[in-house]
């Protein structure tokens, strides 16, 4: 257990119904749960807390109570979002997931209040599975990450250099009113080989940094990119897809057609489905670049209306040296492939690191939710103080706040 100075002087049981009743920092008892709470410096909001592979998720108040909770009819995939209409948007497993690398999850509902179940849309098979991450859009689609198989045969005629089949990344957009598929993007139109020259995709991956490199990794296993998060930004139409065994961030044109994907050329960007910008590991695309991750999770990009609004937080892992660190980058506005983002924020401590899951949220006060994922929950201000922690025993995903007044709050308590 991390062990750490906290500022509290009276040890009294606390039992808090509504914000109204939040207690004060002397009433909030040091528990197991909670191991720092400072009243006049956290953020007063709410928080869902998600953890990997267990059927239920909650909303907690800062004092550790549970203001909601859901129970489901599967294990989470992982990703659980509360919508403004006060129902959650959740990535699920299925009783027949066949491609269940860590972070899996083969249908998405949308749950009540109540538990009870309003749609659902199953897309798991043999050749391909939902994992890891969902977003619903501006327009009500839902955008999702999605394994898909390519056999041994296929990979080494488009020049891969392994022995095993392998599982390459797409996304796919759901309109959930007709359960249709109204658009995607597939990392296997955009691959790039320096490793057989008879081969198709041969190039030269240094001058083609807009191409993905199919032998960055060559795992025996076959998830050779494992992509665990998605973020849509709105302002640009571009999505940001955070891809762990890269160790960087691909960011891709979503004002593409579908046809317009699986090529180079269309959309705003006129690159097609082509990478329009990525960071974090120049050695994925033989660039000179400085490097900024080791694993990544959780990129998301700051609401408006929040300190550093438009900008990127993301969580490195850390797994080179045991050191996790919160990143705030400030995308540039003219993406070129020799320029990283500007690192306008950072925060880590030396008893911070998660090898795995995790990452990072923007509350209303500037103030910034870190999840480390065998840990459990930070708060920490834009000084760096650490103001809130929470720890309960378990593998934690993410944490999500959300203001007592939001949309999304009042219609889940309507």
């Amino acid at each position: 257990m991390k062990k750490l100075t906290v500022l509290f002087y009276l040890l009294i049981s606390l039992y808090s119904c509504t914000k109204d009743e939040t207690p004060t920092e002397e009433e909030v008892s040091v528990t197991d749960e909670i191991k720092v709470y400072q009243k006049n410096k956290l953020n007063d909001d709410l928080v869902l807390i998600t953890q990997a592979n267990t059927n239920e998720a909650s909303i907690i108040r800062k004092d550790g109570s549970v203001f909601h909770k859901w129970n489901f009819s599967h294990n989470t995939g992982n990703d659980i979002h509360l919508e403004d209409n006060g129902k959650l948007l959740a990535l699920l497993k299925t009783d027949n997931d066949f491609i269940n690398f860590g972070g899996y999850g083969g249908q998405i509902q949308i749950i009540n209040p109540d538990s009870s179940i309003e749609w659902k849309f199953e897309y798991s098979t043999n050749e391909y599975n939902l994992h890891h991450d969902i977003e619903m859009l501006p327009n009500g689609n839902i955008i999702a990450l999605l394994w898909e198989r390519k056999t041994l045969e296929m990979a080494v005629e488009n020049g891969y250099n392994g022995d095993d089949d392998i599982f390459i990344e797409s996304v796919i957009e759901i309109n959930p009113i007709t359960d249709e598929i109204v658009w995607k993007w597939s990392s296997w139109n955009h691959i790039i080989q320096e490793h057989d020259n008879t081969k198709k995709n041969f190039g030269a991956i240094s001058k083609n940094p807009q191409r993905i490199n199919i032998n960055h990794n060559n795992f025996s296993h076959g998830d050779i990119m494992h992509a665990n998060a998605i973020e849509y930004d709105a302002k640009n139409d571009l999505i940001f897809i955070s891809v762990n065994f890269y160790n960087e961030v691909w960011v891709i044109d979503h004002s593409t057609s579908t046809e317009e994907a699986a090529s180079s050329t269309g959309g705003n960007y006129n690159k097609g489905g082509d990478l329009v910008y990525r960071f974090g590991n120049p050695s994925a695309f033989e660039s000179t670049n400085q490097r900024l991750f080791h694993n990544n999770h959780h990129c998301n990009i700051i609401e408006d209306g929040l300190p550093g609004a438009g900008n990127l937080l993301i969580f490195n892992n850390g797994n080179n040296d045991k050191q996790s660190v919160v990143y705030e980058l400030e995308i540039p506005a003219t993406f070129d492939f020799k320029t990283n983002p500007t690192v306008v924020w950072s925060y880590t401590d030396p008893s911070l690191h998660s090898a795995k899951v995790s990452g990072a949220k923007r509350t209303k006060n500037g103030n910034t939710i870190i999840t480390e994922g065998d840990f459990g929950y930070w708060e920490v201000t834009k000084n760096k103080e650490l103001v809130w922690q929470y720890v309960k025993g378990g593998f934690y995903w993410r944490g999500y706040p959300y203001e007592y007044d939001s949309d999304a709050i009042k219609n889940l308590t309507k």
